[in-house]
């Protein structure tokens, strides 16, 4: 038996609209604000709420200044405006070390996408295998495609090859993440160079120059991102001579990410990790108090995302943040788009921003952190 859930007053608002809509109660247009509280008995910003849910679920288009909305998916649609089968296809969400027949694990902000796609009418189904599970190969990426047909995909951090291949597929798709700049796909996620070049500049102010970022495998290759470009400028406008080192390669397993730690820290071990995805950022602190090195006293730490494992640690983490739900919309907008049949290319970004936090402080002068 499913355990039961509550629904806030503005989610049993939009369940009780967007039913009404589907059996085509109101024809073309919705009735005002007003009357539509007075008949519902809720107030205008819990009204208001649910008709944005509505519009962004492609339900309703704003009628304009004093006008009604109009209503753009009545009960006697045509079958161009049917619910959609949306497909996604994970970038690595299967527990670290697990084997394949694990199940794969969506993160916070794609079940948030999931359940306002399905609250929309559509269905959503993940590819059981992921690009790292495809080893990001686009011959085995688009066999494993069609064994799942969908009218449309959502990509998560994609690589620069399997999303050129998307492009080039009659199927639209949206990159959520991923490296889509200059490519005819719509593409959303966080703006994170801003808060990229402020966790940088904090460090240097606060004496760091072996500064390491730990990234994915797409990021890296064939060349560096935009935002991993954005890290090796800053480095080098303070006279840091930039390398391999400051974005160093790995084999992309817990394995491989331990074997980089321990060569980094046998070397010319860091002073700063500024370390992409939680799940790293984890495991990269369970190897510093392993080996006993003291965060922040001998190497500082920053996490390039943020979620609620990281909450309850104390001193508080350094990190960047960015809000999901206007990616979340943006995501059923673009669905919404093509149902309807239209064209949406559009890369429309989110700002993120840089948090200072207790895992972070200043080089220590005098006591250089010794190599294992």
């Amino acid at each position: 038996m499913k355990p039961f859930s509550r629904l806030s007053i503005t989610d049993q608002t939009t369940a009780h609209l967007r039913e009404r809509l589907r059996s085509g109660q109101w024809g073309d247009a919705l009735p005002g604000v007003v009357r539509l509280c007075s008949v519902l008995h809720v107030s205008q910003t819990t009204m208001r709420a649910a008709l944005r849910q509505l519009e962004a679920e492609g339900l309703l288009t704003p009628g304009g200044r004093c006008r009604c909305r109009k209503v753009t998916a009545p009960g006697n649609a045509g079958g161009s405006r049917r619910a959609l089968r949306v497909g996604i296809l994970l970038h690595d969400a299967r527990p670290e070390g697990q084997p394949k027949a694990t199940p794969l694990i969506p993160s916070p902000v794609l079940l948030a996408v999931q359940h306002a796609l399905v609250a929309a009418g559509h269905e959503v189904i993940f590819a059981r295998q992921s690009q790292v599970d495809l080893q990001h190969d686009v011959r085995r990426i688009s066999r494993h495609i069609a064994e799942a047909p969908a009218d449309a995909w959502v990509v998560v951090a994609g690589s620069r090859a399997v999303l050129e291949w998307f492009a080039g597929q009659p199927v639209p798709c949206i990159a959520l993440y991923g490296r889509a700049g200059g490519l005819p796909l719509a593409r959303t996620g966080p703006d994170k160079i801003p808060a990229y070049l402020a966790a940088t500049r904090q460090l240097i102010a606060l004496g760091h120059r072996r500064i390491v970022l730990i990234t994915r495998s797409p990021r890296r290759r064939p060349t560096p991102g935009s935002v991993e470009r954005a890290f090796l400028a800053e480095l080098a406008s303070h006279g840091i001579t930039t390398g391999d080192y400051h974005l160093p390669d790995w084999e992309e397993t817990p394995k491989g990410f331990s074997a980089l730690l321990d060569s980094l820290f046998r070397k010319t071990p860091p002073t700063a990790l500024i370390i992409s995805e939680t799940a790293r950022f984890i495991a990269a602190a369970q190897f510093l108090a392993r080996h006993h090195i003291e965060v922040p006293g001998q190497v500082s730490l920053v996490a390039t995302d943020f979620d609620s494992s990281l909450a309850w640690c104390f001193p508080s983490v350094a990190h960047m943040s960015w809000s999901p739900t206007p990616i979340v919309r943006r995501i059923v907008r673009w669905v919404a788009a093509v149902r309807l049949g239209r064209t949406d290319r559009v890369a429309l970004n989110f700002p993120a921003v840089f948090v200072p936090g207790g895992s972070i402080g200043p080089v220590r002068k005098g006591e250089p952190l010794r190599a294992l």
